[in-house]
C-alpha cells in the first residue's frame, strides 16, 4: 500500500494491482452461510451449474431486482431483447450497457443481429476473426487492441498505448493523438476512408469507458451467482441483501416487496425476537418452488434428500433497519441483544441503556408492539409509546410512583392503515402493513387507474392507460437526449414510464420530487419490454405523509 497517485506508480515501473471491493461479494458469502445453516446444503461459487435454464428464464424476463449489475432500468430493458441462454451472453450483457458501447452506437446493432433482424457484417474482412463472437460489433477493450493491429498495422506495444488511452482519465486527448496514425494505417491496408473512420469512431467510444472482456466475465459470474441464489434460495438471499445495505439500485422497501412477490415470508421488526441484523426463522410457508423449498439441481455438494429437506425459512427483519437510533444507541442495542431477547418494555429500558429518542424510535416503528398484546392492533404503537414513556420516567416521587401502571388513556386514538404504513416508511423505509397504493386502490379503480399487473397484461398501443405508484427510481442519463425515466411501484409490481423532454419541463419539480405519482399515457410493448409513454402527470396524496421514503433519484 503506497500513498502515491496510481499513474505515478505505473510511471515508476512498479507493479500496480487494483483491488475492487464489492458489496455483492459480502452478500454472496453471507447467503452461502445462511444456506448451510437453514437448508443443510453446502454451496460454493465453483459448484454452480452456469447452464441452469431456469435462472436464464428469470434473467430473460428481467426479473432482476437485487441482482448484481443487471437490475438497472437500462439492463432490464435490454435483457428481454438479448434473451441470455448461456454464460457468455451474460458477459456480453454486462459489457453492452456501458457509456462506451452506447455512445459508439453498438447496442442496437448487436441486439438486432442477435434477434436475426439484420445480417452479421464486418467493417472489413480482416476483422471477422476478432468480432465474430460479438456478431461483428466491438464490445471489449481487447477487441479494440486487436482491431488496431489487424486493420491499422499497429504493433503490440502500439496497441497497448491504445489500451492505456482507452482506460486513462484523459483518454479523449490521448485518443486524438493516435487517431491520425490509425487512419493512415488503415489507408495503407486498403480500407476506404469512410470505413476507416467508422472503425475508429467505434474504438474511440471506448474512451468513454469500455469493459475488458476479462472484467466483464468476472462480473458475469457474480450476475449468474446472484440470480441463481435468488431463484433457488430467495429467503436467504433476501436476508443477505438486507444485511449488506447500503448497496445496489433499490431500497430495502422495494427489495422486500419483490421478495414477497416471489413467495418469501417477511416478518416485522420485533424487540422480543429480532436480532440486530436481519435473520431467518422457521416457517411453515414455502417459496414459489415448493412447500419444502426448492430442490437444488443434481450435483450440488451436500444436497439433502427429499426426506430430510426443511421448509423454506421466513425472514425476520432486524433492529438495524430502525432509523433514528444513532451510532451509540446501535452499539448499545447490539450489545444488549447478545444476552438474549427482550422480555418487556422495562427490560428494554434496563438492559439497552438507550436515551428517550432511541426508545421512542423503537416504539414508533412497531418494535415494542409485542409487549402490549392487550391492545388492538391499531392502537398498539401509541400504547407502547405511552407505556415506554411511563416506564422510562420511573419513580417521580410519592405523587407519581413508578410502580403504578396506568392504563393507556382513551384519547390515544387508533391509527389508520395508511398512518401505520406512513409510520413504517418514516421509521424503517419499508412497510409490511400494506403498500401505500394498496390503501388507495379502491379509489384509484373507480377512476380507471390500473395496477401494475393489469398494465403489464395490456397490448402495444393501448391508449389512455392510467397507472400510479411509488416512484422508486428517477433517471435522466446523459445519453438519453433529455428523456426522463421513472419506475413506479405498487402492491402488484412495477411499471416503467418514459417522459419526453418537453413534458418533463412542464412539471419538472413535481415529477422530480413527488413520492406518489399518477400517470396516464400510451403503452409501448416491444420484445417483451413494456413502457408507458407518459402524457399527463399528477401527484397523489396518500392521506399520510411518506416523509421517510427514499427512492433512487438521478444517480
Amino acid at each position: 500500500v503506497i500513498q502515491w497517485e496510481k499513474d505515478d506508480v505505473e510511471t515508476m515501473g512498479l507493479v500496480k494491482i487494483d483491488l475492487l471491493g464489492l458489496g455483492m461479494l459480502t452478500l454472496i458469502q453471507d447467503c452461502l452461510l445462511y444456506i448451510r445453516r437453514t437448508r443443510r446444503v453446502t454451496l460454493e461459487l465453483a459448484d454452480l451449474d452456469c447452464s441452469d435454464q431456469a435462472v436464464y428464464d428469470d434473467l430473460g424476463r428481467a426479473d432482476t431486482v437485487g441482482i448484481f449489475q443487471v437490475e438497472s432500468r437500462a439492463q432490464m430493458n435490454t435483457l428481454p431483447r438479448l434473451k441470455p441462454r448461456c454464460f457468455y451472453d451474460l458477459v456480453v450483457e454486462v459489457a453492452l450497457i456501458r457509456p462506451g458501447p452506447i455512445q459508439g452506437e453498438m447496442v442496437h446493432p448487436y441486439l438486432r443481429r442477435r434477434a436475426g433482424e439484420e445480417p452479421v457484417t464486418y467493417p472489413h474482412p480482416s476483422l471477422e476473426p476478432i468480432l465474430k463472437r460479438t456478431l461483428g460489433v466491438p464490445l471489449f477493450q481487447e477487441q479494440g487492441m486487436q482491431v488496431a493491429i489487424a486493420a491499422a498495422g499497429f504493433t503490440a506495444s502500439e496497441a497497448d498505448v491504445l489500451r492505456r488511452a482507452m482506460g486513462h482519465k484523459r483518454s479523449h486527448e490521448r485518443m486524438e493523438a493516435i487517431a491520425l496514425k490509425m487512419l493512415e494505417g488503415m489507408k495503407r491496408n486498403g480500407i476506404p476512408e469512410d470505413t476507416a473512420r467508422r472503425i475508429f469512431n467505434q474504438i474511440n467510444a471506448f474512451a468513454d469507458y469500455g469493459f475488458p472482456e476479462s472484467h466483464a466475465a468476472s462480473f458475469a459470474l457474480l450476475v449468474y451467482a446472484s440470480a441463481y441464489l435468488k431463484h433457488y434460495y430467495a429467503p436467504e438471499y433476501t436476508a443477505a441483501i438486507l444485511n449488506a445495505q447500503p448497496m445496489g439500485f433499490y431500497s430495502p422497501g422495494t427489495l422486500i416487496e419483490d421478495a414477497q412477490r416471489h413467495g418469501v415470508e417477511v416478518r416485522p421488526v420485533d424487540a422480543a425476537v429480532s436480532k440486530f441484523e436481519t435473520t431467518l426463522e422457521e416457517s411453515g410457508l414455502g417459496t414459489r418452488h415448493s412447500a419444502l423449498g426448492p430442490t437444488p439441481p443434481p450435483g450440488v455438494v451436500g444436497r439433502p434428500s427429499a426426506e430430510c429437506r426443511v421448509p423454506s425459512p421466513a425472514v425476520r427483519l432486524g433492529l438495524h433497519l430502525v432509523r433514528g437510533l444513532g451510532s451509540r444507541a446501535r452499539e448499545k442495542l447490539q450489545g444488549a441483544i447478545v444476552d438474549g431477547p427482550f422480555r418487556s418494555i422495562g427490560d428494554v429500558i434496563a438492559r439497552a441503556g438507550l436515551d428517550r429518542g432511541a426508545l421512542r424510535a423503537l416504539a414508533e416503528c412497531g418494535a415494542l408492539d409485542c409487549f402490549v398484546p392487550d391492545e388492538p392492533n391499531a392502537r398498539r404503537r401509541r400504547a407502547a409509546l405511552w407505556r415506554m414513556l411511563e416506564a422510562e420516567r420511573g419513580d417521580a416521587g410519592p405523587l407519581a410512583p413508578g410502580r403504578i401502571t396506568l392504563d393507556v388513556p382513551p384519547p390515544v386514538a387508533a391509527m389508520s392503515a395508511a398512518e401505520i404504513t406512513a409510520a413504517d416508511y418514516r421509521m424503517t423505509g419499508l412497510s409490511l402493513n400494506g403498500h401505500p397504493l394498496a390503501h388507495l386502490r379502491a379509489l384509484l379503480a373507480e377512476n380507471g387507474v390500473r395496477s401494475a399487473r393489469e398494465v403489464l397484461a395490456l397490448s402495444d398501443g393501448t391508449r389512455e392507460v392510467g397507472t400510479a405508484g411509488l416512484v422508486i427510481c428517477r433517471q435522466r442519463p446523459g445519453t438519453a437526449k433529455g428523456f426522463v425515466f421513472l419506475t413506479l411501484e405498487d402492491e402488484t409490481g412495477m411499471v416503467n414510464v418514459v417522459v419526453t423532454p418537453k413534458r418533463f419541463e412542464r412539471q419538472a419539480l413535481m415529477i422530480s420530487r413527488a413520492p406518489l405519482i399518477l400517470v396516464r399515457g400510451t403503452l409501448q410493448v416491444e420484445q417483451g419490454v413494456v413502457n408507458l409513454r407518459g402524457e399527463t402527470f399528477r401527484e397523489l396524496k396518500p392521506g399520510a405523509s411518506l416523509e421517510g421514503w427514499r427512492g433512487h433519484d438521478f444517480h
